[in-house]
């Protein structure tokens, strides 16, 4: 068996590898990276990327369907096949392949492929006839999607997110696993194309929103356009004639039994470290079965051993893995030496329709005494009248001793824009009144952002 030695061993070449790579390709050529699968990061291949694509197509058919509001009355038919052509190639041309071009000129000596598995703690195997040992390692291997029990007799039949951008048409009718970012992002858009949609939650939660009252106008919301279960179980799942017929027994004790041409599971990903045989690294593993890592470092304990990206389950967001792989890899650089990296404001978006934002501390970690709630509807804004949408809420979360912006949580047209307004804000410490200095223009979206931090601002005085 052939054996190589290197100083530095990076796992996976996507978001959080290629930018750890960027790092330590500056200071040395005694690195080797190790991929398993297509090249081309999650985000580009089957995220980001082709998820907003067929959003994109959905909400241009969902303007046409309530244009008679504005005197537009459209007449169109959805071309299933055109829809995924498009996003197809458009993935290919304009993202996938500008990853996979940075990925050709990186030296073929620096770059293998094949299934990697620990040996022991600086030992890696890769398909039974390679071994490498590293001085230094950099987990950065990223996620496949989580296929609960019930689903994995059929789990090869059944489609992911790593799986349904590779449709050639539009199902008739779909069932979606899952209430998070991707059930609902890509369950609105196929329900908006034309397609028969249920979504099935699990613990009634919905989205990322943490306070109890936006949890509320959500599901409340979204319930008037989707067919949403919250909450239940389902008990059997198989293949029939005419699909799928899926058992779920609601939180209630109803049993749903009902039949799908395609069944799309987006119940989270799970990290491709559960298959690296993990029990030969030597690390110290959670309750979960990952490495504990300190997230100021990214380093498992006090191993040569470092984390990044979609790897840790815990922050499976484009920015965040750039930024995690960047601090692995000044860590590994610095070993034995402490070094710190830099953690942004928590940031994060669905692009559902309204739109969901979450921004800095989530309403649980504050204390409830010395916080503050600025609250403002959607519907009090005069560009959200113009737009006739009265959909949801904002509300924004400040310290009272020191009137500092902790964080917010925005559902409503615009929530993006608002919530790039306040990460910027946060990051630089400033409090309501500070923000209140800035110019809002009328009129914008923006304006009842500021209706709620005049809400916040209010209860200070």
């Amino acid at each position: 068996m052939e054996i190589r030695e290197v100083e530095y061993l990076i796992l996976g070449v996507g978001t959080a590898g290629l930018g750890a790579f960027s790092r330590i390709r500056k200071k040395t050529d005694s690195l080797l990276l190790i991929q398993h699968g297509p090249y081309g990061t999650t985000c580009a291949r089957v995220g980001c990327m082709p998820s907003k694509m067929l959003i994109a197509a959905g909400d241009l058919a969902h303007a046409i369907d309530e244009g008679s509001y504005f005197g537009i009355d459209g007449h169109y038919q959805v071309n299933g096949k055109r829809v995924f052509e498009r996003l197809k190639q458009d993935r290919a041309d304009k993202f996938v392949g500008g990853v996979l071009k940075y990925v050709d000129s990186i030296p073929s000596h620096l770059k293998i492929e094949g299934k990697a598995t620990f040996v022991d703690p600086h030992t890696i195997d890769v398909d039974g006839t390679l071994r490498i040992k590293a001085d230094k390692i950099i987990l950065a291997c990223g996620s496949t999607p989580y296929i609960s029990p019930v689903f994995e007799p059929l789990q090869q039949e059944l489609d992911s997110s790593d799986t349904i951008f590779e449709l050639d048409d539009l199902p008739q009718s779909l069932a979606v696993v899952g209430l998070g970012v991707i059930a609902l992002e890509l369950g609105q858009a196929f329900h908006r194309l034309g397609v028969e949609t249920t979504l099935y939650g699990r613990s009634g939660r919905i989205g990322s929103f943490t306070h109890p009252d936006m949890q509320k106008d959500v599901l409340q919301t979204l319930q008037q356009e989707l067919d949403i279960i919250p909450q239940g179980n389902f008990t059997k799942a198989e293949k029939v004639a005419s699909g799928y017929q899926l058992t779920y027994v609601t939180a209630a004790g109803e049993t749903v039994v009902k039949t799908y041409e395609r069944v799309l599971l987006a119940s989270g990903r799970a990290s491709n470290l559960r298959t690296m045989n993990l029990e030969n690294a030597g690390l110290v593993l959670d309750d979960r079965g990952l490495p504990q890592y300190d997230p100021l470092t990214m380093q498992c304990g006090d191993a040569p051993v470092f984390i990044a990206g979609d790897a840790t389950e815990d922050l499976p967001l484009w920015h965040e893995a750039y930024i995690e792989g960047r601090i692995a890899a000044d860590s590994a650089i610095s070993f034995p030496e402490r070094k710190e990296g830099r953690r942004t404001t928590a940031l994060g978006i669905y692009f559902t329709d309204p739109q969901m934002a979450s921004v800095g501390a989530d309403y649980p970690s504050l204390d409830p005494e010395q916080t503050v709630i600025g609250r403002a509807r959607m519907a009090r804004g005069p560009r959200h009248e113009i737009y006739n949408d009265h959909r949801g809420m904002i509300q924004v979360y400040v310290d009272k001793k020191s009137g500092l912006l902790a964080g917010a949580e925005i559902f409503g047209r615009g929530a993006e824009h608002m919530a790039q307004t306040l990460v910027l804000a946060i990051e630089h410490g400033m409090t309501v009144a500070e923000i209140l200095q800035m110019p809002v223009y009328h009129p914008s979206l923006e304006e009842v952002m500021k209706e709620a931090l005049n809400h916040a601002l209010f209860q200070l005085k």
